[in-house]
């Protein structure tokens, strides 16, 4: 079965070599995605010091932008926000951070039927100085259904 690549350039782009998603049948598989803004590669509610350094993160900022990133790329994948199905979500301080990110889960997730599988794992360390990365898969209708 052939796989179809999708690039969006409304998104972030990757930081590594691989495409933003990549849909084999009705499913559609998203690389992991965090909160960098598409048009200026910054990381909405950073703050650095004067050598560069990360001094401070708002995360409730890097989970809007994430989730605004998930649905660029779903939409780009001609798939919408009610078609993820598995959602893995990264958080870099689990203790700090995860009663805020849950929070705004329920929000833009309200109803518990319709709101995805999830997984949340803390971890040490993302590949750029974000606090937040989603990994989703989501389940498309049949063709015409969308």
């Amino acid at each position: 079965m052939s796989a179809d690549v999708i690039q969006s350039s409304a998104a972030p782009r990757p930081v590594g070599r691989y495409p933003h998603a990549r849909r084999v049948g009705q499913v559609l598989y998203l690389s992991g995605i965090g909160p960098r803004d598409p048009a200026s590669n910054a990381i909405p509610g950073n703050e650095y010091d004067a050598d560069g350094q990360l001094v401070a993160y708002d995360i409730e900022a890097q989970t809007h932008s994430v989730f605004a990133n998930v649905r660029t790329v779903l939409e780009a994948s001609g798939a919408r926000w009610e078609h993820l199905v598995d959602v893995t979500v990264y958080l870099t301080d689990m203790a700090r951070d995860f009663a805020a990110y849950n929070a705004l889960w329920a929000h833009y997730f309200p109803d518990i039927a319709t709101a995805p599988c999830r997984t949340t794992l803390g971890i040490t360390a993302l590949p750029t100085p974000i606090a937040i990365e989603l990994k989703c898969v989501a389940a498309l209708p049949a063709t015409g259904a969308v």
